[in-house]
């Protein structure tokens, strides 16, 4: 007898949860574990199986292949170049503050990078010298963590947005849903940010980011007080650059003008690196991408046998006879979240999910971003890598990093919901 579908997705999540916590293996192995289970369980052959867990790693990779690894190289670059400290050294400029400077660092580096880690990683040597006590040192991690993951979470081309947005958006243009998307993120980051300061005695800037430096007269560009360090930001303003060319002169559509501008900035990032670092930054880079992608590409498998089963429907019909309509995207992707900690694994199953559904006809298509990308920063804990990363990072015990982290983040996650609520008023017909 078949076991309903509805308990096999349950029983997968709970697979897929006691795996991750337990084991602590690569979530590429529990995925593709998740996606043999439930197919079985959902009554597919083991043909039908393997093949559908063929079709999900090739279609994921294809899409993020070239994006992932060349921010990864770029990332990597900066790192050995030391140029992240000279883009640290260059917002510090304009942004004295040490809260709003290490939340709008976060918020800047995930995109590019195309990794919320990534760019906590990157950052954290460099606000470990900012702050003059463990506490606000810690406070300053805490708000680029959260930082790194709103615009993760909210701004294409993100690994979380783009299946996202080709699952949902229509002929809506990625321009027309960054207009929307930025300041809201902003909106959100800037509120906590807020909530941080509150939180205890505002410290001055120091000299902290210059303390790597041996004096004044240092050749590190990072520790002048002046100039704009132009080689550290050029694979971004190349990325930026390359748009018009790649809409107006070479046609692209978005899926294809987005590898296209992902592979002028990486390019542009080896061309001018120095050639010391350049071999071992992309032998390191390419390693780092390896990880992230195989992670998403388990995540592409379990969707394509999920979405294979016939589940989407079903849910479709269950949940909506409990919950509101508006309700269902938010609760399937906090329940996906929860179960196995990857927003862009939640961004990639939830759409293909709800893809198979009335759901995106019956909602604005920005909306129903928001109400995916809200319910991946519900539960954001023990599941969540990011969690046991800054975990160890901080020092922290769990209730505080519960407090300083997943609470906040969850804030931003009801808060965005609620947003995507009154766009969806506003917009009905």
């Amino acid at each position: 007898m078949l076991v309903p579908l509805f308990v096999s997705f349950a029983i997968t999540l709970a697979f897929i949860t006691v795996i991750g916590i337990r084991y602590r293996i690569s979530p590429f192995f529990s995925l593709i574990g998740g996606a043999i289970l439930f197919g079985l369980l959902a009554g597919m052959s083991p043909e039908q199986v393997f093949q559908g867990i063929i079709t999900g790693l090739g279609s994921i990779f294809a899409i993020f292949g070239i994006i992932i690894l060349s921010g990864a190289i770029i990332a990597r670059l900066l790192v050995e170049q030391h140029q992240t400290e000279e883009i640290v050294s260059d917002i510090r400029k304009r942004i004295r503050n040490p809260v709003l400077l290490s939340g709008f660092a976060g918020y800047i580096l995930s995109v590019p990078v195309t990794c919320c880690i990534t760019a906590f990683v990157m950052l954290q040597p460099i606000l470990g010298h900012i702050g003059e006590t463990k506490e606000q040192k810690n406070r300053l991690l805490y708000i680029a963590a959260l930082g790194s993951v709103i615009s993760y979470a909210l701004i294409y081309p993100t690994p979380v947005v783009i299946p996202l947005y080709n699952a949902f958006s229509g002929t809506l243009s990625p321009l027309v849903l960054d207009a929307v998307t930025i300041p809201v993120s902003l909106l959100i980051l800037g509120v906590l940010i807020v909530l941080f300061m509150r939180k205890g005695k505002i410290f001055p800037g120091n000299e902290g980011d210059r303390d790597h430096c041996t004096d004044a007269a240092d050749t590190n560009p990072a520790c002048r007080t002046t100039g704009f360090h132009i080689r550290a930001w050029a694979p971004f303003i190349v990325i930026i650059l390359a748009l018009p060319p790649g809409v107006y002169l070479l046609g692209l559509t978005h899926t294809s003008l987005i590898q296209f501008i992902m592979l002028a900035g990486v390019v542009c990032a080896i061309l001018i690196a120095d050639p010391q670092v350049r071999k071992s930054a992309i032998s390191k880079g390419t390693g780092h991408a390896g990880l992230i992608i195989f992670d998403i590409c388990g995540a592409g498998a379990l969707g394509a046998i999920i979405v294979q089963s016939g589940f989407a429907q079903q849910a479709m019909e269950q949940i909506s006879g409990i919950f509101p309509l508006l309700m269902v995207p938010f609760l399937i992707a906090a329940l996906i979240q929860t179960a196995q900690g990857s927003r862009v694994v939640t961004a990639v199953i939830t759409a293909g999910i709800l893809s198979g559904t009335t759901l995106p006809a019956a909602v604005n298509p920005i909306s129903l971003i928001l109400m995916v990308a809200a319910g991946s920063c519900l539960v954001s804990f023990v599941t969540d890598p990011f969690f046991w990363l800054i975990h160890r990072t901080t020092g922290d015990d769990i209730p505080t990093v519960t407090r300083s982290y997943t609470i906040p983040l969850a804030l931003a996650g009801i808060g965005l919901f609620l947003v995507a609520l009154v766009i969806q008023g506003i917009t009905i017909p």
